[in-house]
């Protein structure tokens, strides 16, 4: 079993999918039709060229030394490269404002996208978080919803590697796996594309980590094997299968059995299980 921090500064929601950060609207974008979810344009991708180069010389290293980043699984990235050469779709438990980046570490790419709380692109970062690949998830269920549905599929199509939150919100430094949105399990199966499973488990910081850093624990991010979609299955039955395999299989990447995890694999309005404390936030002040 892994090292738990067993955190009581963050306030986590009742409901596990639910965000407790703020974000200070800076404008009032409309996700409507009109909304370059993924922006072709040449002066954006000159842009994210440039983004690049910061996140490689840059970002990566001090995201390596901010979280004592370990990464481990990397074995698989090579033994299934002409599967993923196709496009794929990562999971990951989502424990970190940093956490996103060091997925990227980890991938060692820079042009992948991930879909993004709204919220996200109208706040003081909109700009920087829409450079390194966030997509907004619109809010509107109709007409602009399908549009947004068929612009990702089409991403996947041309061999995109696209990042989901399936738990559907940050919870920093939380131990447990909460349950699953079924979402990234639709576009794998619509799309008929693997889903590279990856988790976040934590180690005990040291004396001088905890003076220097504050931080709870270190980081260490295991890289699965991909997982395929069951195409003999109906769409929902796909799904759920491929809902079920994913969470099980990060909960065995983040050191937990599947059957000792504390939420069932598939979100239900699933409420949080206080199993060490039922009172969080003290003394938060926002996040780091």
């Amino acid at each position: 079993m892994s090292y738990d921090p067993k955190c009581e500064k963050f306030p986590y929601p009742e409901i596990t999918d639910q965000h407790y950060l703020k974000v200070e609207r800076k404008e009032n974008t409309i996700f409507d039709k009109n909304y370059p979810y993924i922006d072709t344009s040449k002066k954006f991708k000159r842009k994210r060229k440039l983004v690049a180069l910061l996140l490689r010389t840059i970002v990566f290293p001090m995201t390596r030394i901010r979280l004592n980043l370990k990464i481990k699984g990397r074995e698989n990235l090579k033994q299934y490269k002409d599967l993923l050469s196709h496009g794929y779709i990562t999971v990951c438990n989502h424990v970190h404002m940093w956490d996103y980046l060091a997925i990227l570490v980890a991938l060692k790419r820079t042009d992948i996208h991930f879909l993004s709380w709204a919220e996200n692109l109208r706040g003081p970062s909109r700009n920087l978080v829409k450079l390194v690949g966030g997509i907004p998830i619109p809010e509107d269920t109709g007409p602009v919803f399908l549009s947004w549905y068929r612009l990702i599929s089409k991403y996947l199509q041309e061999d995109g590697v696209l990042h989901i939150f399936s738990e559907g919100s940050m919870w920093e430094f939380y131990k447990y796996i909460r349950p699953f949105k079924e979402g990234a399990s639709h576009f794998a199966m619509k799309n008929n594309k693997p889903i590279l499973p990856l988790a976040f488990s934590y180690r005990k910081n040291g004396w001088i980590r905890k003076k220097i850093f504050h931080s709870p624990a270190s980081l260490t991010l295991t890289i699965g094997a991909p997982i395929l979609p069951n195409q003999d299955l109906s769409l929902a039955e796909g799904k759920e299968d491929l809902t079920i395999k994913t969470h099980d299989e990060i909960c065995r990447l983040a050191g937990i059995l599947p059957s000792e995890n504390l939420y069932p694999p598939i979100f239900e309005n699933n409420k949080r299980v206080d199993y060490y404390t039922k009172e969080y936030g003290k003394g938060y002040k926002g996040s780091f």
